[in-house]
């Protein structure tokens, strides 16, 4: 039986996400999710996958890759490298062999037939090298993509280690799934203080959540001053170079922040910053507007904004 698919957030451990997506939260394997991602999103976990791989060696990271054509291009040749060396067996060979990389071969025209008939995955050869240079998407047909799948520690030995991912009928690419160990994201309700999937838009105590991942990380960031200063009300956040806190409020009496007589000490404050940075990843003006903050002029910043806390949460 299909169920309904609703839309939800996913991380995977502190390393990937969070990624909006679309999941039937009913559906888990040994409790973790499996999403469905626009291309956008899938387009955003490639960028991760690939700045991970990079930063941590690809022998122990899967990189996603979104590969754009046209609908009435020739066949194209792509070639993923990785710095993970391929193995030899020649004793007499002095060389260092070269990078294991992968190379698929498009066949654009034959894509809507299907992704992955229409695309050929081997390790990639001098051949397909010279193929990949020698000729790229053209064409002025509709825009076609393909998503693959590479495990990297598995391609030497497992011709179905790399995969073509095919978009599901409503067009959503699922990554991951009964795979990877998908997590749902959680918001922390201010009034009541417990935990709920992102899903779940209303607590058990009947407040709803900020409609933003940067909403909700303004409360729980609020909530952590709120354990050391229940009076607060508001704060000024500095978005030069690092979001920082440089202020924080009870009505329009600020607070001492001196580490030796006020109410905040560095690891306070150092988790509130956190909390707030995490959130605001690439966040635009409008975001910020749609999260309630609000710019407050100053001759020193022109990137000075003030978030409201919500009432002190009552036990």
């Amino acid at each position: 039986m299909r169920h309904e698919m609703i839309a939800s957030r996913v991380h995977l451990d502190e390393f990937l996400g969070p990624f909006e997506c679309q999941l039937d939260p009913r559906n888990r394997w040994n409790g973790w999710m499996s999403p469905y991602f626009t291309l956008d999103a899938a387009r955003e976990l490639s960028a991760q996958t690939i700045r991970m791989a990079e930063e941590d060696g690809y022998d122990c990271v899967d990189t996603i890759h979104v590969i754009d054509g046209r609908a009435d291009s020739r066949d194209t040749v792509h070639i993923i490298q990785s710095d993970v060396k391929r193995s030899t067996d020649d004793e007499d060979d002095d060389q260092d062999p070269e990078p294991l990389a992968i190379a698929i071969r498009i066949n654009w025209r034959d894509l809507e037939k299907g992704a992955e008939q229409a695309t050929a995955i081997a390790v990639a050869t001098r051949a397909a090298r010279k193929a990949a240079r020698r000729r790229k998407p053209n064409g002025k047909g509709e825009t076609r993509t393909v998503v693959v799948h590479v495990r990297w520690q598995w391609v030497e030995e497992n011709h179905t280690a790399t995969n073509v991912i095919a978009p599901n009928r409503d067009g959503l690419y699922g990554i991951g799934g009964w795979e990877w160990t998908w997590s749902s994201e959680v918001w922390w309700c201010p009034r009541c203080g417990s935990y709920e999937e992102w899903h779940d838009t209303e607590c058990a105590c009947g407040l709803t959540r900020q409609a933003t991942l940067l909403g909700v990380a303004t409360w729980t960031a609020a909530c952590v001053l709120h354990d050391r200063a229940p009076e607060a009300t508001s704060a000024l956040v500095d978005l030069t170079d690092l979001a920082r806190i440089c202020a924080v409020y009870a009505g329009d009496t600020e607070l001492d922040m001196a580490d030796d007589t006020g109410p905040f000490d560095t690891e306070t404050l150092g988790k509130a910053d956190e909390v707030l940075r995490r959130a605001l990843g690439n966040a635009t003006p409008a975001d910020l507007t749609a999260a309630g903050w609000e710019h407050v002029p100053d001759p020193q910043s022109d990137r000075l904004y003030r978030i409201t806390f919500p009432a002190a949460r009552t036990n």
